[in-house]
């Protein structure tokens, strides 16, 4: 595979260097917003020339989830393939609240057809599923296949109401995307399996 040279070798650098500065602040960020201006600031660039690089506000947010996810399975695995892999991306998650806020942000967004994140969170839910639905029946019909570890967290029924309510929330997002989507009727099977979790610990 041939190396980039020439002036679109400069910007596919400008890009990654511009996401690479995006990525940090919004990790670093916390609860506060993160603007153009503070990623331009980063890579000593105006907001028009930040811009330029991604075509809009809208675009550049979008292509900053797919480094954020690239980041992830580099540093993790995929969470599609391996649950390990998932729990240490949602504990790493859990160290940059900016990046989980954009995330929430943008996908909420990206419910209109013509959000440029539109595409990336339909193939990121879809693929989600895929390799989920693949891994847990692979788990499923095999004794010797990694258990999930003990949980820290209590199996009551508080616990229970808040991945309700959390499954509640994703599938509502999820539906927007894909309308095909029974949200009463997974929630009911989500409700069943729940409840079977609770009295199996009562």
């Amino acid at each position: 595979m041939s190396t980039p040279r020439g002036p679109y070798a400069k910007t596919s650098a400008k890009r990654e260097k511009i996401l690479e500065a995006a990525l940090a602040a919004y990790a670093e960020a916390g609860s506060r917003k993160v603007s153009v201006r503070d990623i331009a600031k980063r890579v000593g660039m105006t907001d028009a020339g930040v811009l330029h690089h991604f075509g809009s506000r809208e675009a550049l947010l979008t292509a900053v989830l797919q480094a954020r996810d690239a980041a992830a399975r580099a540093a993790h695995g995929s969470a599609a393939d391996d649950l390990r892999a998932g729990l240490d991306i949602v504990t790493h998650n859990a160290s940059t609240p900016g990046l989980v806020k954009l995330f929430v942000d943008v996908a909420a967004a990206a419910a209109e057809t013509d959000h440029p994140a539109h595409a990336f969170f339909e193939e990121r839910y879809a693929d989600g599923r895929r390799g989920l639905a693949e891994q847990l029946d692979r788990h499923a019909r095999d004794p010797e296949a990694p258990h999930a570890p003990e949980p820290v967290t209590p199996v009551d029924p508080e616990w229970a109401a808040r991945i309700l309510l959390a499954a509640t929330d994703g599938l509502q997002l999820q539906w927007l995307l894909e309308p095909d989507i029974d949200m009463a009727a997974d929630l009911a099977a989500l409700y069943g399996v729940l409840m079977e979790a609770l009295r199996e610990r009562a």
